[in-house]
């Protein structure tokens, strides 16, 4: 297991051998959590309609360029619904299964953890009672490829339900979702997020089953949205938004304070451990605001004993600039301080 140098000492604390999760029993999951440390998302990738078809198409230099800026653990948004047949048994495109092989394989090589999700699964928003049984067969299809995976790699139910995938009809659906990525990985830490667009709003309709103690919750974080997603094309209007700084003011700082604690009161009180698995502003902000912004989050994440992952390394959001092959240091410094 990779337990990144700022964080070991407290593993070690915690009895947690510095070998890996798979040391840690079931019921410790929180420490599974705190283990995932800082994290970055591999972001406009797996997760586009066909890989390169956002900007991004992985390589292997940037899995080593995030280890050596200590970083702990990768998310990978995968769209595997984009290639998987429509009809059952919804086989996955065997080509593009071993294309995440290879991302997985890469974050391993290079002692990352990495979280494995289900990204854009628009249909499942549309029309979730239709394609639940086509997301519960892709997940056992996932599960199988991976059983033999070590402890590192993590996976995620579902990213962002939302739409006609209300509270209910997801909390229904977990169960489901659950049992097809436990088949072969009866022990593999999985994260759940809320309906409502992984909001912390959503984990007031959130319900886990109770028996199932070796889950992570993952929320995400984008507020203000009128600031971190000013000038983005996909948010309809927001071209027209008015330039918004952010200058870290006591009344700024005082919703974004505010919500994380909600979040983290929310997780205390159920004993659940909690992750914060996207927050970032967009480009178009001001890189000063977007500075403050990401530093105060992060930090703030941290004081509520949350691991994170930013959104993301090298897209609108990035952290990482492709074009010069090197970071934006006011934004990884925000990052990793």
């Amino acid at each position: 297991m990779v337990i990144p140098l700022l964080l070991r000492g407290a593993a070690l604390a915690l009895g947690l051998a510095v070998a890996g999760i798979a040391s840690a029993a079931p019921d410790d999951i929180a420490a599974v959590a705190r283990s995932l440390g800082r994290g970055i998302n591999l972001g406009n990738a797996l997760e586009a309609p066909a890989e390169g078809a956002w900007g991004v198409t992985l390589r292997a230099d940037y899995f080593k360029t995030i280890r050596d800026a200590g970083f702990a653990t990768v998310r990978l948004p995968v769209r595997w619904s984009a290639h998987a047949r429509s009809e059952p048994p919804f086989t996955i495109d065997p080509a593009f299964a071993a294309r995440v092989d290879w991302a997985i394989d890469q974050a391993l090589a290079n002692h990352l953890n990495v979280i494995v999700n289900v990204h854009h699964y628009e249909e499942m928003d549309t029309d979730p009672d239709t394609h639940l049984p086509r997301l519960a067969a892709l997940w056992e299809q996932i599960a199988a490829r991976h059983k033999d995976r070590p402890a590192e790699v993590l996976f995620e139910l579902l990213n962002e339900p939302h739409g006609k995938l209300t509270g209910a009809r997801w909390n229904a659906a977990i169960p489901t979702l659950l049992a097809a990525a436990r088949k072969g990985n009866p022990s593999r830490p999985v994260l759940v997020g809320p309906s409502s667009w992984n909001s912390i709003g959503g984990l007031a309709t959130l319900e886990l089953p109770k028996e199932d103690r070796n889950l992570i919750v993952t929320v995400h974080y984008y507020e203000p949205f009128t600031f971190t997603h000013q000038g983005a094309s996909w948010v309809k209007g927001a071209e027209r938004w008015p330039a918004r700084a952010w200058s870290g003011t006591d009344g700024e700082r005082k919703p974004l304070r505010a919500a994380l604690g909600r979040a983290a009161e929310w997780a205390k009180a159920r004993g659940r451990p909690l992750y914060l698995g996207e927050f970032g502003a967009y480009e178009k902000a001001d890189m000063e605001s977007r500075v403050r912004w990401t530093r105060f989050v992060a930090r703030e994440a941290e004081r509520l004993g949350m691991s994170w992952a930013y959104w993301e390394f090298c897209a609108g959001f990035g952290a990482y600039d492709p074009k010069a092959g090197a970071w934006r240091d006011p934004l990884k410094s925000a990052l990793i301080e």
